[in-house]
């Protein structure tokens, strides 16, 4: 009879992971993804996006559970069309994000804001990098205030600017004591993210585990860049592309192929040929020991 993996959770990052450098799918990648689901396997995506922006990705490949969207914020149901899990930022998130507006507005003249929802975003101080932002995540209200921004709901805050006025927002956080509240990331030179504590996608995996009855030695993710490094750091089996930096592939237990030849089918034939669960057994072996 032919094995099946009813007991692991695989979670793929997209860009330089799910897809290659050009943001195609390989097409290895899609044939071990429909193996593993149809062996009884459970796959799915984590992004920083929202739901709108991660669908098209989501649907040309055969994941069968929730996703985990906007960097661990919420997990995604797209077969009921819900979120059925989410985190959100508090009135200390929200009132740095009225500070940096309303008392350093000459500091940050150049930063522009986008504040996430469950399917929508807000962007404050819409310029030339939140522009371009926002061809991606097009489902999006322009305002000139941040009180013509509802209060609750908040899941993801990003902001935009060029690489000194983020090292500028970057001193300013590292001044204030929101770290006990929120939880920063660099997502890039030209970005910087807030979420709520304790949240990024390794905590949103895990909740999607736990919902699944799947033990944390069997879930498993697959990321490129530093901002996979929480995800990596969560999961019981770290895998990373091949061209991620040096750093992320010294977290990792699995070591993929590059991008562009299909890493993601490189951590689902290790699952699929046995290597992964002997690796398991071994290392529990050795603990025991």
């Amino acid at each position: 009879m032919e094995k099946t993996f009813e007991n692991w959770l695989v979670v793929s990052d997209i860009d330089g992971t799910l897809n290659n450098k050009i943001r195609r799918l390989p097409k290895r990648n899609y044939e071990a993804i429909k193996e593993f689901t149809q062996r009884g396997g459970n796959f799915t995506l984590a992004s920083g996006r929202i739901t709108s922006s991660l669908k098209r990705n989501y649907n040309r490949i055969t994941p069968n559970q929730p996703a985990i969207v906007l960097n661990g914020a919420g997990i995604y149901d797209f077969k009921k069309e819900e979120m059925i899990w989410r985190s959100t930022i508090g009135k200390e998130g929200q009132n740095f994000v009225r500070t940096v507006l309303n008392e350093y507005s000459e500091t940050f003249k150049s930063l522009d804001i986008g504040i996430y929802f469950d399917d929508y975003v807000y962007i404050v101080k819409n310029g030339v990098i939140g522009n371009g932002t926002m061809i991606i995540d097009k489902d999006h209200y322009e305002v000139t205030s941040i009180d013509d921004v509802p209060t609750e709901g908040w899941m993801k805050v990003i902001f935009w600017g060029f690489p000194p006025t983020i090292n500028s927002l970057r001193r300013l956080i590292d001044r204030s004591d929101l770290r006990h509240s929120v939880n920063f990331m660099a997502s890039s030179l030209w970005s910087m993210e807030m979420l709520a504590r304790k949240t990024h996608k390794g905590i949103g995996i895990m909740h999607l585990a736990d919902m699944l009855g799947i033990e944390k030695s069997h879930v498993a993710a697959i990321g490129d860049y530093y901002n996979d490094w929480d995800m990596l750091k969560t999961v019981g089996l770290s895998a990373c592309a091949g061209q991620a930096p040096k750093p992320i592939h010294n977290l990792c237990k699995f070591e993929a192929c590059h991008c562009n030849k299909g890493a993601v089918a490189d951590l689902l034939e290790y699952i699929m040929s046995g290597r992964a669960e002997a690796d398991i057994l071994s290392s529990a072996a050795e603990v025991k020991d």
